[in-house]
C-alpha cells in the first residue's frame, strides 16, 4: 500500500467508528484525510473498492500488532497458549480497539455484499491458520475445532466488552477467562508428549 493509500484506508477506519457505514464516502474521506475533493477517488473508485482498501489495511495492521512476532514452537504449554490469547485479547479491546469496531462494521456489510466477504473470510483465514498451529503445539487432539471454539470464544470477549456490556475487562481478567475455556479443550498437562 503507497502511503497515500494508507493515508485514505486509516481515514475510512476513523469514519466507520466515529459515524458507521453510512459515514464512510469518498468526501467524506477527503475531508478526514485532509485532501483534495476528489482524492479518495482516484485510489479507490468504487464504494466496493474503498471497503476493500479499508479492509486491507486494518488487515495489515492486525497483522503487524498481532502475529508479526509469534513464533509457533513446536510445544506449548496451556499457560503459554492462555498468555497469548489474553495478550491479543487485551491488544484488540486497548491499543486497537478501534480497529476492532471498524472490523465489526466492515463484517456486517460482508454479509451483504459478496465480493467484499471473500475478502473479508481471506483475511480470517490469515488469523486462523496461526491459532490452528497454536492450539496444535498445546497438545490439542483436534486443533481445527478447537481453533475454531477459541475463535469464538475470542471474538465473544471482544464484541461483549466492544457492543455488548461495554465493560472492559483487565488483563488478568482476561487470562482467568482464556485459562478456563482452554482448560475445557486442552489435555491437563497441555504438551504433546
Amino acid at each position: 500500500m503507497t502511503s497515500r493509500s494508507e493515508l485514505v484506508a486509516d481515514a475510512a477506519i476513523a469514519l466507520l467508528v466515529d459515524r458507521g457505514m453510512r459515514g464512510l464516502t469518498h468526501r467524506a474521506v477527503d475531508e478526514a484525510a485532509g485532501l483534495a475533493p476528489g482524492s479518495t477517488s482516484n485510489i479507490a473508485r468504487t464504494r466496493l473498492a474503498l471497503l476493500e482498501l479499508t479492509l486491507t489495511r486494518l488487515t495489515e495492521l492486525d497483522d503487524a500488532a498481532l502475529l508479526a512476532d509469534l513464533p509457533v514452537p513446536p510445544s506449548l504449554t496451556r499457560d503459554q497458549l492462555t498468555e497469548i490469547v489474553a495478550h491479543a485479547l487485551d491488544v484488540q479491546l486497548t491499543e486497537a480497539r478501534r480497529r476492532a469496531l471498524a472490523r465489526y462494521e466492515l463484517a456486517l456489510e460482508a454479509n451483504r455484499r459478496p465480493e467484499l466477504r471473500a475478502i473479508y473470510d481471506r483475511a480470517g483465514r490469515r488469523f486462523r491458520e496461526p491459532l490452528i498451529a497454536l492450539v496444535a503445539a498445546a497438545g490439542s487432539p483436534d486443533p481445527v475445532r478447537h481453533a475454531r471454539r477459541l475463535v469464538t470464544f475470542h471474538e465473544g470477549v471482544l464484541f461483549d466488552a466492544l457492543a455488548g456490556a461495554g465493560d472492559v475487562p483487565s488483563l488478568d481478567d482476561l487470562r482467568r477467562a482464556t485459562a478456563d475455556f482452554l482448560a475445557g479443550i486442552l489435555p491437563e498437562t497441555g504438551l504433546v508428549t
